[in-house]
């Protein structure tokens, strides 16, 4: 099965995509941790990717594209979950020639829906280890005992002013290409509120019923 999983910042497609991969064999897809490797293994896309990422520049459609195309095709066009991409409905349209090109359209799409003021409250609690990269949650996943709170900070874009910006882009972002799949009938909404296995099982469920 090819899936989309979206949803806003913060809504936990990262976390559930890790989980499919664990629990039903999918391969997580994520364009942000392929950017990151192609450069760190300095690919020629990669190459490609961190002269834009070094001018403090976003990674162009185009390069996103040719990773994108790497990683579906390093699966055999099937049994991946694509997290969170595509983000825009030109890159929609991509991904949808590009699946009929080699008979792999996409099956289904799961939107996790979370209230504005969740998300806020989920990332304004996040913080992140700046020796380590390790991400915790003040209240479900607080820092170890043993970790230097010296270390521990709350990035910037996880400020509320900075996540109800990003949020209003992204709904700005995304209502067309919610409209987009909905009209192709693959669109499926989930409640994104709750429980980390509560949620898993509403996914799991709309994967069945799809």
């Amino acid at each position: 099965m090819r899936i989309i999983l979206f949803g806003p910042p913060g809504a936990g497609k990262g976390t559930q995509a890790r989980l499919l991969e664990e629990r039903e064999g999918y391969t997580q897809i994520s364009t942000g941790d392929i950017i990151r490797s192609a450069m760190k293994n300095e690919t020629p896309v990669g190459k490609e990717a961190k002269a834009y990422v070094e001018k403090g520049e976003l990674v162009p459609d185009s390069v996103v594209r040719k990773l994108a195309e790497g990683a579906i095709a390093d699966e055999g066009y099937d049994d991946f979950v694509l997290d969170g991409y595509p983000r825009t409905t030109q890159q929609a349209e991509w991904l949808t020639e590009f699946g009929a090109a080699h008979d792999a359209p996409i099956d289904v799409v799961i939107s996790l829906e979370v209230p504005d003021d969740v998300i806020v409250d989920r990332l304004s609690k996040r913080r992140v280890h700046t020796k380590t990269g390790d991400t915790y949650h003040l209240e479900h996943n607080p820092p170890p005992d043993d970790v230097d709170p010296a270390h521990i900070i709350q990035r910037d874009d996880d400020k509320p002013a900075t996540v109800r910006n990003r949020l209003a882009v992204y709904r700005e972002e995304t209502a067309p290409l919610e409209a987009y799949y909905e009209a192709r009938g693959t669109l499926v909404t989930v409640d994104g509120v709750g429980g980390i296995e509560d949620i898993y099982d509403r996914i799991t469920a709309a994967l069945e019923a799809a």
